[in-house]
């Protein structure tokens, strides 16, 4: 089964619209050779990373986020946020380990996506949205989060497939109780909660996902899955899990793989524009 890579939380809103978000960051070069530049890609792009914690009476779930404005506007997975809608406390750590309280601003349950606001930030430097139509199989990418805790971690590898449709839990009582983050279904298994089909059942979210081996692990969920030039190109969602079960899994025995899943940004971006403005879709 799969395994939602994250937790977290979001923040409040208001900005500009998606057009506004991709600019600022300077392109990255790909090597010669067509491989990513991972060391260019990372440095280039961590600014634009941020941690988000939620807190609330269950307990704290930390989650991973995307700059896309200067003035505190993030994008991350709804099932990051869960815990915040439900009326528990958000805090974003920046690259630099400032902080700020953040709120949600708008969300896309359906898709498992959600803006936050950072409250009184400027200056921040927004990640690059690429085109994720052009994505094939075999290429490059980098993966920066912050997996169980451990801020700014980068992992790289491959566009695995493309296409995959997988179901995930979103709501905040089935990703604390899985340590944090959601359980989503590749297509054909069969048990846990969650469903197959097209759109949304209850609190899940299905998606046709890129498949990556990139290391993905608890806490990766809303962060980027970056291209050759340093664009984001998914956000980092789901991931397969060893065990068996939907409800009882947690940190503990939820591991990268080599299976991970991103929702493609061009999915998001056909959202992004409501979510920045405050809608709830």
């Amino acid at each position: 089964m799969l395994g939602g890579v994250a937790g977290g939380v979001v923040t409040k809103a208001g900005e500009s619209t998606a057009a506004a978000t991709s600019t600022v960051v300077s392109p990255v070069a790909a090597k010669s050779d067509g491989t990513a530049d991972v060391t260019a890609i990372a440095g280039a792009v961590s600014p634009s990373v941020v941690q988000i914690t939620v807190q609330d009476g269950s307990g704290t779930a930390t989650g991973t986020g995307i700059v896309l404005t200067a003035k505190g506007q993030i994008l991350t997975n709804y099932h990051v946020t869960a815990g915040a809608v439900d009326g528990g406390r958000m805090t974003v750590t920046f690259h630099d380990g400032s902080t700020a309280e953040a709120t949600v601003t708008g969300t896309d349950k359906s898709l498992d996506v959600a803006v936050i606001t950072a409250s009184g930030v400027s200056s921040l430097t927004p990640a690059v949205l690429g085109d994720s139509s052009g994505v094939r199989v075999g290429d490059p990418v980098v993966a920066i989060g912050n997996p169980e805790g451990l801020t700014g971690t980068v992992t790289s590898g491959i566009i695995s497939a493309e296409n995959r449709e997988v179901t995930v839990q979103v709501d905040e009582g089935t990703t604390r109780g899985n340590g944090g983050f959601g359980f989503p279904q590749l297509p054909g298994y069969q048990g846990g909660s969650g469903s197959n089909g097209s759109g949304s059942t209850g609190d899940s979210a299905t998606y046709k996902a890129l498949q990556t081996d990139a290391a993905l692990n608890p806490g990766n969920s809303g962060g980027p899955l970056i291209n050759a030039n340093g664009q984001v190109i998914g956000i980092n969602s789901a991931m397969y899990s060893a065990s068996g079960s939907n409800s009882t899994a947690d940190s503990s025995s939820a591991g990268s793989v080599g299976l991970g899943f991103a929702i493609p940004i061009d999915t998001v971006k056909q959202v992004l524009p409501d979510m920045q403005s405050g809608r709830n879709l």
